[in-house]
């Protein structure tokens, strides 16, 4: 990006250097110097950036469309309770037990819930009264998920300066600055899908494991998914152990079927967590599961504190509550689906035709894509893949009006309105962008 090329892209950009460090608001919304995106309005399922370039977008928010930018089913939902009734008093309303039964007839593993803000927040809360139940501290990680952002949550496998010949696992460290060593004390990672990492792990601190928190489908790696053996195997250590299984399903849940992965596993967990497509992208989180759990949330001495000033407000709810009757009462899935199928299909020939080996993982409505011969199954694998070459196609597709996020360890989201795209543009554009990144690796 330069002055000239995108004039008021490069304007806003240094106007906010002045106000926010990084000169945006979230510091994964920087893309550097050259690249940052300013965003000017959203409808359907595309943008349009600052300097009026529109894109067809697959990137979505990290996942919260589920139907659509401006969506005004959802829109009036929202505009109807804010001109009837406000936006939020403190006290307890109507929408938040009409939610919660929405939730429990599209997910038979919710009993009893409560309701966050995010993400962060909903993993927070899953994670204390997990601690809170079984009276331990131990919480065991699945390497590739993406829990939040606070502290405890924060420690990661260092996977880009990992020598996957080394023999040796890849080192854990913090993802940045800030977080003390002491927030890591409770934690142990594992990698996805070793049922010899789950069976030590548990042979060494057993006794004190709270909860195993995992990300059924890793929504920030590509879509990696656990395999159906091992989320059984998961299952039955918790019970055998007397620990709970979280499932996080900020990304998956509400996106790959009305019951979210647990309905495609088959398996419940004991606490969920939820977020993104909840509400069309009205901020709104919740975390539940099975009632004798959540009965720890109470103003007992020894009970789990839980609350919020924002939480359960009524734009959230009322969001919530027209975005779930919509994926409840209509065929959006079976939509979401066939578009996402139909999207790989037009990729798969775009990367055949250049000689790219590939592989596609996760379920169509958030697929990952991966360059190379195999489906990682875990998040070293994913090391094994070309990556780069990835990212030179991804910059490539975003500079012809296809946007999505430049690394492939996130998914492709796909939403209701994707419907409308033009399969044939769409593989004219990858096919430029392709040819573009062999191009520069030549």
């Amino acid at each position: 990006m330069s002055e000239s090329s995108k004039p008021n892209t490069y304007r806003l950009l240094q106007q906010s250097h002045t106000n926010m460090p990084m000169g945006v608001a979230d510091s994964y919304r920087y893309w550097g110097e050259n690249n940052t995106v300013f965003i000017k309005s959203c409808e359907g399922c595309t943008i349009t950036d600052a300097d009026d370039q529109k894109y067809v977008d697959f990137r979505l928010a990290y996942g919260p469309i589920i139907l659509g930018y401006r969506d005004t089913r959802i829109d009036q939902a929202v505009i109807k309770v804010i001109t009837e009734r406000g936006t939020i008093s403190g006290f307890s309303t109507d929408l938040d037990s009409e939610v919660v039964e929405l939730v429990r007839q599209m997910c038979p593993n919710i009993e009893k819930m409560r309701f966050a803000n995010s993400g962060t927040e909903a993993v927070l809360g899953a994670v204390r009264t997990a601690r809170g139940y079984t009276s331990r501290n131990k919480i065991v990680l699945v390497e590739g998920g993406f829990h939040g952002l606070y502290d405890e949550m924060m420690w990661k496998p260092d996977m880009d300066n990992w020598d996957a010949g080394s023999g040796l696992a890849p080192e854990i460290r913090s993802f940045g600055a800030g977080i003390p060593e002491a927030s890591r004390k409770h934690l142990e990672t594992v990698p996805l899908n070793s049922f010899e990492a789950i069976d030590a792990v548990f042979a060494k601190v057993g006794d004190d494991i709270a909860a195993i928190l995992i990300e059924p489908i890793l929504g920030n790696c590509g879509s990696i998914a656990s395999s159906q053996e091992y989320m059984q195997k998961l299952r039955d250590m918790c019970d055998a152990n007397g620990s709970l299984l979280i499932m996080d399903e900020v990304k998956s849940g509400f996106r790959v079927a009305k019951g979210g992965a647990q309905e495609l596993y088959g398996i419940k967990a004991d606490l969920t967590t939820y977020a993104k497509a909840m509400g069309n992208g009205y901020p709104v989180a919740a975390f539940g599961g099975r009632a004798d759990v959540m009965a720890v949330i109470n103003l007992d001495k020894n009970g789990v504190t839980h609350g919020g000033t924002y939480t359960a407000n009524m734009i959230a709810l009322s969001a919530a509550k027209a975005t779930l009757t919509i994926l409840n009462e209509t065929n959006v899935f079976e939509t979401i689906n066939k578009v996402g199928a139909d999207i790989q299909q037009v990729l798969s020939r775009v990367f055949t035709k250049h000689g790219i080996a590939h592989k596609f993982a996760g379920p169509n409505s958030m697929f990952g894509i991966h360059f190379g011969n195999i489906v990682p199954t875990n998040y070293r694998d994913w090391k094994q893949t070309n990556s780069t070459l990835y990212t030179e196609f991804a910059m490539n597709l975003i500079k012809h009006g296809v946007m999505l996020e430049p690394d492939s360890r996130e998914p492709w989201f796909i939403c209701e309105s994707h419907r409308s795209v033009d399969l044939a543009w769409l593989e004219e554009i990858a096919e430029r962008a392709m040819a573009e990144a062999i191009a520069t690796k030549q």
